[in-house]
Formats: C-alpha cells, structure tokens, sequence
C-alpha cells in the first residue's frame, strides 16, 4: 500500500474515539519483515491530537515503535505503553527490552502509561478526543 494511503488509513482509525492505543505502529518483525510505508510524523502528530497513546511492543523481533521515533513522540505529548508482547509467561521478561527502548528514545516514567498509577491511566484514558461528528 502506498505511503500516503497507510498514513491516512492510521489516522482515520484514531480519530474513532473507541481507538485509544495504536499497537504494532509500522508491523515490522525484524529480520525478517519490513515495516510498512507509512509517514511516522504524521502519525505521532495525530496520536498526539487525537489522545492516542502508541504501543512500544518490548517483543525482540519488534521493538515498535523503534526508539528513534520516541524523542519527538514525548515532545508532541504522546504517551506510551510498553507491552511485552508475551503470548506466553516465559514472554514476560521481554518487557526489559522495552524499558531499555523507551530509555533510549528518552522516555521517563511519567511518558509511559503502564508506569502510572491508576487514577492517572484511567484520567489519560479519558482525555481520548475525537473530532465532531466520527464515532
């Protein structure tokens, strides 16, 4: 699919205000699966108006959204949830991968969702917006 298709395709899908979290941002295993073409800026930028909080899957052959991407994330206001991806409890570990990926892109603590206590997920939950007239 073309770029400008994917992006817009992202877009829409998080202006719905039921689409609180965007997970698998580009679809990359690495190794073995390019990600897909798509305008990261403009997803980040539309995560951040739109109150979508984008996943940092902690899965080895993932690690998505890559690191590099963070840093303007956390300056757009975008939140993250790190998610070890485990299908498994042997998986759970791979949350470390994840946290070494949100401190290379700059992330703390108060940028990551599941780090937060309750009452604050369930207030960064609510702030999802949608614009008139979208579900």
């Amino acid at each position: 699919m073309p770029e400008k298709e994917m992006t817009k395709r992202i877009i829409c899908a998080m202006q719905n205000r039921y689409v609180t979290m965007l997970g698998h941002p580009t679809g990359r295993l690495l190794l073995s699966r390019e990600p897909y073409q798509v305008d990261l800026g403009e997803v980040i930028k539309a995560a951040a108006q739109t109150g979508t909080i984008i996943e940092l899957n902690a899965n080895p052959r993932r690690l998505d959204l890559d690191w590099r991407f963070w840093k303007f994330a956390r300056e757009q206001g975008v939140r993250c949830a790190i998610n070890p991806d485990a299908h498994s409890v042997l998986r759970l570990q791979d949350l470390w991968f994840g946290i070494q990926s949100a401190r290379k892109g700059w992330l703390t603590r108060e940028d990551v969702v599941n780090c937060l206590p309750l009452n604050e997920v369930k207030r960064v939950l609510q702030q999802k917006s949608a614009p008139q007239g979208r579900p």
